[in-house]
């Protein structure tokens, strides 16, 4: 069961996945997924409003959804991601793009990298990108996302994660 923190959470974090331009829905009977209460449906993020889940996890969905590109968002779902050729380096970059959404919607990060997450990683994710021990990000700038800040050819000026140029992919 949620608490009166983890539904603001959650209706902040469903906010802002709406609002640069990927669907939640809430719906019944989610079984089978990696994450409880979480499940993606043809490029849309479901919730099971009967089952507990992470709110952080939703950001590391939609973050899925984000570093795909465009064309291939609507084909997206639970069972091809961990099928897709680059699953790694999509898995590292919506690691990245969960990060850098936290600091946008200044939230702590680890409301995504909660204990439970990450085969209970989750703490040494949020301590390394804390300290900015970043992995992903290079993948980020690469399709257009963000700037590498371990980068030294950045131009003046440049957004450099954690802020974001844009949040989905082209």
């Amino acid at each position: 069961m949620e608490t009166a923190s983890d539904q603001e959470i959650t209706s902040t974090l469903i906010r802002f996945i709406e609002s640069i331009g990927i669907p939640v829905k809430y719906t019944t009977g989610i079984s089978g997924t990696f994450l409880p209460g979480l499940r993606i449906e043809k490029g849309e993020i479901l919730i099971d409003k009967d089952q507990p889940f992470y709110p952080g996890d939703l950001l590391h969905e939609a973050g899925h959804i984000a570093v795909i590109p465009e064309s291939e968002r609507i084909t997206l779902c639970n069972e091809n991601i961990g099928a897709r050729k680059d699953y790694a380096a999509e898995e590292m970059m919506s690691i990245a793009w969960s990060y850098a959404a936290c600091c946008y919607l200044q939230l702590d990060p680890h409301v995504v990298f909660h204990d439970k997450g990450y085969k209970n990683g989750g703490a040494a994710i949020a301590e390394d990108f804390g300290n900015g021990r970043y992995f992903g990000v290079p993948m980020l700038h690469w399709v257009g996302l963000t700037n590498d800040p371990a980068r030294k050819d950045n131009p003046p000026g440049a957004v450099l994660f954690p802020e974001m140029i844009r949040w989905l992919r082209e």
